[in-house]
């Protein structure tokens, strides 16, 4: 019985020891789990919960879509754009998915060039970065107006077919455009405090792999909307 007492009285500070060392460990530094930037997990549990949010889309959309009485409109004909009295399906759509993956190749040689110091060639590639960016928002913002102002389409209307077609478009395509949008600024934010030599100074690149991975996942995304939405 007395060694039964013994043991508790030892395991109960040990116990208490290490609970302290647990607490001490989270108190002590930004970066808990030392072998991973605190920045870097962050980001990771933010695109998680992205990641949920866009497939409930998508999957709310596929699940409408295959529940509507009326004609869906065929995007092919929608999405098509004139050149020389021809109309060339979904060339507009095209355009847009290469500038968002080009600028994924630019991102990533950002990075690169961030893990080598390299202060101006990481700037400029992510300015790069950030112009194919905008350029995708651009060609976004004249593909709704074709449709508003052309084609009749609203959000609570679609006088091609299905009403639901017009809620679906403007809530998938706004919500990422909505991202791409925020990943520009961020962009030319992080950019900026490269080319001043801030990074330098505090000897952490790590702004720019946080930012790469944000823009590879809005990359990621519109490869999914582009295959639900657009070909489907």
């Amino acid at each position: 019985m007395s060694t039964i007492v013994r043991k508790e009285e030892v395991h109960g500070p040990v116990a208490d020891h290490s609970l302290q060392a647990f607490a001490e460990d989270w108190a002590s530094d930004q970066e808990v789990f030392k072998a991973v930037h605190w920045g870097k997990a962050m980001m990771w549990i933010f695109l998680l919960s992205d990641t949920f949010i866009f497939s409930c889309f998508l999957v709310s959309y596929m699940t409408m879509r295959s529940s509507v009485t009326e004609p869906w409109p065929n995007p092919s004909e929608v999405f098509a754009l004139s050149f020389g009295g021809q109309p060339i399906p979904l060339i507009l759509i095209a355009i847009m998915t290469f500038v968002l993956i080009s600028s994924s190749g630019t991102m990533a040689m950002a990075v690169n060039f961030g893990y080598r110091r390299n202060r101006r060639a990481t700037a400029a590639l992510m300015a790069v970065t950030a112009l194919l960016g905008a350029t995708f928002v651009g060609m976004q913002a004249f593909e709704w107006s074709k449709l508003i102002f052309e084609e009749g389409v609203r959000p609570w209307g679609n006088p091609m077919g299905a009403a639901q077609f017009g809620a679906s478009f403007f809530m998938i395509t706004g919500f990422h455009g909505l991202h791409v949008s925020a990943g520009v600024i961020m962009l030319v934010i992080v950019a900026s405090r490269v080319i001043r030599g801030h990074y330098d100074r505090t000897g952490d690149y790590s702004a720019v792999e946080i930012a790469g991975l944000y823009w590879h996942f809005v990359d990621l995304v519109w490869v999914f909307i582009f295959a639900f939405f657009y070909l489907w």
